[in-house]
């Protein structure tokens, strides 16, 4: 096995442990007296839409709305896809009606809601007084302002009519079963799709410290200062028979890319499942850790692989394609210039990095050499955000089309 196929082995294994089909149906909550309606968000959504609607053995019905591209065929549960990371119109439609949905259940109705990554662009219901606009233009700029994912989510949680717990608020007394597909570091539920079914313990106050922090403006309707812009906290009667069930998590899909590592000889070292950074700043830093292997043996010896998770971040200045694992390779390639033995991989496990539908790329000991006879300067094309056109140009992207899951980054590196 080649150096290349071994590290879309050890991607493709993180994905698989991640697989809705798999996971979903080993989860199911007890059927009700009443209804079952199926509700979600995010890019594996669908997916998990299809698994629960194949293995329930009672009458549901149901919305869930996931990015363009990630749709699956169902029967009783519609799927509506819509934009991401920036919300759009069918976005915000499907977040309304499925506060619709919910609205004006009993205690005897079951409610499923099914939550993976991007769900918080996804499921998009301005607060009061703002419009669509409005949240793309705040969503714009933390994009591009380096705020980590927990960051973005306080701050969209409170300028958002369904996120922060107020879809599982609306659907009381309702009993809520949350099914959720962990993308973010440390794998807090109020983090994931910015919890549209938990409460939030951030804080108006916390989302204002945020936007000051990245000096970012908020529109003229969106005050943060309004006591409808908090969120329901924990402790409100509204969630006293709710039940959160984690299906799948960055922590796991490294385990069983390890596992593939091991049983190719290879010593694998898990690093970190929550990392999180400049995605420059992240790769400086495993290079220094691929030097200390080459040169002493620490903190194991060669063949191994370092493999890690988490969600690192970029601030945007150049005009470039980019997206953080790109940006991270790229990174990569700069501080090695081409060291002996060194291979690696990054991609987002949903198969999109950034806006690209692009999962990452592959780097190499060629890679610096390569891109200078191509005439590139990879310094440039890093200081471009220019990571896309970088490894489109060598030929060396990751290309798996929508993975219908979403466990965050996956990066490894092989040294010899």
């Amino acid at each position: 096995m080649s150096h290349r196929d071994l590290l879309r082995s050890l991607f493709q294994a993180a994905v698989d442990a991640a697989d809705p089909a798999k996971l979903v149906p080993r989860h199911l909550p007890p059927r009700p007296r009443g209804r079952t309606i199926v509700v979600g968000a995010g890019k594996a959504s669908a997916a998990m839409a299809r698994a629960f609607e194949q293995s329930w053995d009672g009458p549901l019905e149901g919305l869930v709305v996931t990015r363009y591209g990630h749709g699956v065929p169902c029967k009783q549960i519609e799927i509506v896809e819509a934009a991401h990371p920036v919300p759009d119109a069918k976005g915000a439609e499907a977040a309304t009606r499925m506060l619709q949905a919910v609205h004006g259940l009993t205690a005897d109705d079951l409610v499923v809601a099914l939550v993976s990554g991007g769900a918080s662009a996804l499921l998009v219901a301005p607060a009061a007084g703002m419009t669509l606009a409005d949240k793309q233009a705040v969503t714009k700029q933390l994009l591009a302002s380096g705020a980590d994912i927990a960051e973005m989510n306080c701050v969209r949680k409170h300028l958002s009519a369904v996120k922060g717990g107020r879809l599982a608020a609306a659907a009381a007394p309702a009993r809520v079963v949350t099914l959720l597909i962990s993308d973010v570091p440390g794998d807090d539920p109020g983090v994931i799709g910015s919890g549209p079914t938990v409460p939030d313990p951030t804080s108006v106050d916390d989302a204002r410290g945020i936007l000051a922090r990245y000096r970012i403006q908020l529109p003229p309707a969106a005050h943060l200062d309004r006591s409808a812009d908090e969120s329901p906290k924990p402790g409100d009667p509204r969630f006293a028979r709710n039940e959160v069930v984690m299906i799948a998590t960055p922590q796991r899909s490294l385990e069983a890319a390890a596992a593939v590592a091991q049983a190719a000889g290879i010593k694998p070292v898990i690093l970190g499942d929550s990392i999180e950074g400049e995605s420059k700043d992240v790769a400086r830093v495993m290079a220094g850790i691929v030097r200390q292997v080459k040169r002493y043996g620490q903190p194991v010896p060669a063949p191994c692989a370092l493999i890690s998770g988490g969600e690192t971040t970029v601030i945007v200045r150049g005009k470039g394609r980019g997206g953080r694992n790109v940006e991270f390779l790229l990174a990569l390639a700069v501080a090695l210039r081409g060291l002996d033995g060194v291979y690696a991989v990054a991609g987002d496990t949903d198969g999109v990095d950034g806006q690209e539908e692009i999962a990452g790329a592959f780097v190499d000991p060629t890679t610096w050499q390569r891109a200078r006879d191509k005439g590139m300067d990879p310094l440039a094309r890093l200081a471009d955000n220019d990571g896309h056109s970088f490894f489109e140009a060598l030929g060396d992207q990751l290309i798996t089309g929508p993975t219908l899951t979403n466990v965050n980054d996956f990066r490894a590196i092989l040294v010899r």
